[in-house]
């Protein structure tokens, strides 16, 4: 059987077409469609999740919106989604997203053995914040009163290195009470962050039928991709990956192709590419899915912008400027009052047309931050996220 060959320039097209990079949404898309398209969007900085929305967004789509679709109609959720990180996801996929991260194995614990929970603790934990959180909204202190009074004083006792202090124990398993569907963000009470159990959702479905689907949706957004790529955005061990492409490969729900002389999969049937390559400017924040999943990360940061955009290899930890696709430059946005500042370092020469675009984007960063945006183009001397 003769595979399907496909090219950089092709690959790179479909994802900025299907991640709504090539042109924002359509009047009527929901912001809950854009960031399934996007297979999630990194939220633990909310102004970067509520940019990466906005930039893809309907026109006239502000941060307020993506806040009250979050706390308002709830057809977003900000959980713990891959990696264990936070992310907004679709509340309607909710049941795909637990029942398949669930079913992720656990790699080895970077704590020391007296701190780790056992596997039971960490069950205890997991339904004691699943209880705690029923039909409430607790802050985070809150939270962990009611998880010590539910297991018992190990729970509480800190001992887990986080930010130059020490968390308690159980913390070291919330993202699972996220993965598990019993943990969600509620409102800010004040400036402190609140938890809350999720909206009801339909059941989630069978372990197998979870994982095939969650596979195909991933390969939809960023295909093709090897386990080796899709274990890294789940921050999954590499040979679960290797063998579960092997499953869906022989069940015939993932297809084989040949990405630039190497083997890639994709979706079964999805073949079809674009026949021009990516064409355009962006401006996407810290974290954004487009960065973060996208592989592989020599051909998306081509050149000097291996160097200058990447922290330690890591995607993600600057803002990036998008040119046709690929990483081209850095940015940085630094808010006064109803305005902010947009400063733009680009590593290759834009063109005239280059140039209007990123005025567009910079004019629609300040719109989704309901900011007057002044656009300079020069060094960003501002350092990697942490």
């Amino acid at each position: 059987m003769t595979r399907t060959r496909v090219t950089w320039d092709a690959v790179s097209a479909r994802r900025a077409e299907r991640q709504f990079l090539a042109v924002p949404a359509g009047a009527g898309t929901s912001l809950a469609e854009v960031v399934g398209a996007m297979r999630g969007a990194h939220a633990q900085v909310p102004s970067a999740a509520e940019l990466s929305v906005g930039m893809r967004a309907p026109g006239g789509v502000t941060r307020a919106d993506v806040r009250h679709a979050l706390h308002g109609d709830r057809s977003l959720v900000r959980t713990y989604g891959p990696r264990g990180t936070v992310h907004l996801l679709p509340a309607s996929e909710l049941p795909l997203w637990t029942a398949a991260l669930s079913a992720v194995p656990a790699g080895p614990s970077p704590f020391p053995p007296a701190v780790r929970l056992s596997d039971e603790q960490a069950g205890q934990v997991v339904a004691a914040i699943g209880d705690a959180l029923d039909g409430r909204c607790l802050t985070l202190d809150e939270l962990s009163e009611e998880v010590v009074a539910r297991t018992g004083p190990w729970a509480g006792e800190r001992v887990m290195p986080a930010f130059q202090e020490l968390w308690p124990r159980w913390r070291q398993v919330m993202h699972r009470a996220g993965w598990a569907g019993l943990l969600c963000f509620g409102p800010n009470r004040g400036r402190k962050a609140t938890y809350t159990r999720p909206p009801q959702a339909d059941r989630a479905p069978a372990a197998d039928d979870a994982r095939s689907e969650f596979v195909r949706r991933h390969l939809s957004a960023y295909g093709p991709a090897t386990p080796r790529h899709f274990a890294r955005w789940l921050a999954a061990p590499e040979g679960w990956a290797v063998h579960l492409f092997g499953e869906l490969s022989a069940a015939g729900a993932i297809e084989e192709v040949d990405f630039e002389g190497t083997p890639a999969w994709v979706a079964a049937g999805d073949t079809e590419f674009p026949e021009g390559p990516a064409r355009g400017v962006r401006l996407l924040p810290y974290f954004d899915a487009y960065v973060v999943a996208g592989q592989p990360r020599e051909r998306l940061f081509p050149g000097e912008a291996y160097r200058r955009c990447l922290a330690g290899g890591q995607a993600g930890n600057h803002p990036v400027l998008l040119v046709d696709g690929v990483v081209a430059g850095v940015w940085h946005q630094r808010r006064r009052g109803r305005r902010t500042t947009v400063t733009v370092e680009p590593l290759v020469r834009l063109t005239a047309r280059q140039r209007r675009e990123l005025g567009e984007q910079a004019e629609r960063v300040g719109e989704v931050l309901e900011a007057m945006a002044e656009l300079v183009v020069g060094q960003v001397g501002v350092g990697p996220h942490a």
